[in-house]
């Protein structure tokens, strides 16, 4: 029962060792060829169940200490040290492993530069439910908002995660609808529908 603790939330064929995890850890940041920051990694391989929080927190600290990873304005990169455990040790975590990996951290990266420009603000309405605040923002102002009722908090951070997703695509179906475009309209219908 104890071993629980450092495999809960993995899904089978996940990592259970630290040392599967630090050499995933470098060949991702590796692989990533640009600083990931903590959310990034987390989103990536917790959300995949790759890992267990708990051991992901330790292992990239540890690394760090060990002068494998440095930690640099909120993002990490591999050093050449950790490079070289890359290069040499990746075949040791499994392929399918490391390639989950790599794909949910582009994922990530690409959810945080989209949450830099498609902003959101839950908040609570009057008489119960929530507001859902939606703005495309270029050069600090929006081109584009709009406030959606919800329910509940639950359908507001879904609402939340896909406006962050597709803004554009739902900032070009408006811009299609309110100039009567059908084709545009029909084309961005068919895209985001076959999400």
């Amino acid at each position: 029962m104890a071993g629980n603790a450092f495999t809960a939330g993995v899904k089978p064929g996940g990592l259970t060792t630290s040392t599967e995890i630090r050499i995933l850890l470098c060949y991702l940041l590796q692989q990533a060829g640009a600083p990931l920051s903590r959310r990034e990694i987390e989103s990536a391989l917790l959300g995949e169940e790759l890992v267990n929080y708990f051991e992901l927190a330790s292992n990239l600290s540890e690394l760090c200490e060990q002068g494998f990873l440095r930690e640099e304005e909120g993002g990490y990169t591999v050093t050449p040290a950790g490079e070289e455990i890359a290069d040499m040790l990746a075949d040791d975590v499994p392929r399918s492993v490391r390639e989950a990996a790599v794909r949910a951290a582009l994922s990530a990266r690409q959810f945080a530069y989209k949450e830099a420009q498609h902003h959101v603000e839950i908040v609570p309405a009057e008489g119960g439910g929530f507001a859902v605040q939606c703005s495309l923002r270029d050069m600090d102002s929006d081109v584009f908002s709009f406030s959606l009722y919800m329910p509940d908090r639950l359908t507001a951070q879904l609402t939340r995660e896909k406006f962050i997703e597709n803004g554009d695509d739902i900032y070009r179906l408006m811009l299609a609808a309110l100039t009567e475009n059908t084709a545009l309209s029909a084309e961005l219908l068919a895209q985001l529908g076959g999400q």
